[in-house]
């Protein structure tokens, strides 16, 4: 944008349709001077100062800009409001309407009957003469609308644009990061597999009491790193949206989960001290799911969310009774419970889903528990 038109656009609009008023009645007085009769002069009060609402009134200023017309031979009152008006409306017809009712204001004098008493043919001449110069400021106007349109077009397609270079670099970020979860999981994850039974060997064959502890801590440290890698892994394989980056919920957010279901269930039970976050995320989506399907399949029923270990296992079961009202069908990708087992197979565990004998429906999670 160039320097003059920034200091323009800071002009404040009242001091510009001001200076137009003040403009048109110096037209006015040029023209007239000693000869203005008080019926003219009125005229020109009322078209100048009509001028002042030429951006709210367009049409109506015009309007009052044609006795001024009539009258004298004014340049300013008549081109600004027929600008203004063909800015701001896209009715050409009206437009030709204006520039010929303008056209012929300044045409015809007062009184009429003078008018037709000069010769016709000059009166033909002065006519055109008289349109082609309205006829001026209604295209200049029509220009300007149609930049106005281009401009706001331009911006449109901008923002489209980077609404598609967003759209592409997500894209491009899901496609990277499943890349990178297929590598972490065909190469990093082998080999700390290996590292962990390589330790595990050494630590029931060797003698030294040190050096079973140290295996004993490489084994521990190997079977932790391939729990948090494998997590990672599922968050890599996710779309790549900002929500998989969010803080994953343990199990100090089951109670939560359950108040904010909806459904009548009853938490009992507890899990072994010191589970992995690994673990509690996969109890917690567990229940998370089972609940859903619930709420989606079995409207009305009651849910009972166990919490279960022994020596050699821990896990959940979410058990639910037969729905008091018919079920509606709702939209599904049907991948809950798959992601579920995909879940407890990386906790070397098993997922059951099956319906119970009384009518309802039972979902369990079942993984052993780690020993060293």
């Amino acid at each position: 944008m160039s320097t003059g038109r920034a200091l323009w656009r800071r002009v404040p609009a009242w001091a510009v349709d001001t200076g137009l008023v003040a403009l048109a009645v110096l037209d006015a007085w040029i023209n007239l001077h000693d000869e203005g009769t008080p019926l003219a002069w009125s005229c020109v009060a009322l078209g100048s100062a009509a001028l002042l609402l030429r951006r709210r009134l367009p049409l109506t200023v015009f309007l009052l800009t044609l006795p001024m017309t009539l009258f004298m031979d004014v340049a300013v009152p008549p081109i600004t409001a027929l600008y203004t008006l063909a800015a701001s409306t896209r009715n050409r017809p009206l437009l030709a309407g204006c520039a010929l009712l303008n056209a012929a204001a300044g045409t015809l004098t007062w009184p009429l009957s003078d008018a037709f008493a000069e010769d016709r043919t000059w009166t033909l001449v002065q006519f055109v003469y008289t349109l082609a110069t309205a006829l001026a400021p209604v295209l200049f106007g029509q220009l300007v609308q149609a930049r106005r349109d281009v401009a706001r077009q331009l911006v449109e397609v901008e923002e489209a644009r980077e609404h598609e270079r967003a759209l592409h670099a997500e894209t491009v970020l899901a496609r990277e990061r499943a890349q990178l979860a297929r590598e972490m999981h065909d190469v990093v994850s082998h080999q700390v597999s290996l590292i962990a039974v390589q330790a595990g060997a050494l630590q029931v064959a060797a003698k030294d009491p040190d050096a079973r502890e140290a295996a004993r801590t490489i084994r521990t440290l190997s079977v932790d790193t391939l729990d948090e890698l494998r997590h990672m892994v599922t968050l890599l394989r996710a779309s790549g949206g900002k929500e998989t980056l969010a803080p994953q919920p343990t199990l100090a957010d089951l109670q939560q989960l359950i108040a904010n279901s909806g459904i009548e269930t009853t938490l009992t039970g507890e899990l072994p001290v010191g589970i992995s976050t690994t673990a509690q995320r996969t109890v917690y989506r567990t229940v998370q799911e089972a609940l859903t399907n619930v709420r989606k399949h079995a409207p009305g029923a009651r849910s009972e969310v166990r919490l279960w270990h022994d020596a050699h296992h821990f896990g959940v079961t979410v058990t639910n009774t037969t729905p008091t009202r018919p079920s509606v069908a709702l939209p599904s990708a049907c991948h809950g419970l798959i992601g579920l087992k995909e879940r407890a197979e990386l906790l070397h565990g098993t997922l059951t889903a099956e319906p119970t004998p009384q009518g309802g429906y039972r979902v369990e999670l079942r993984a052993p528990a780690r020993s060293d």
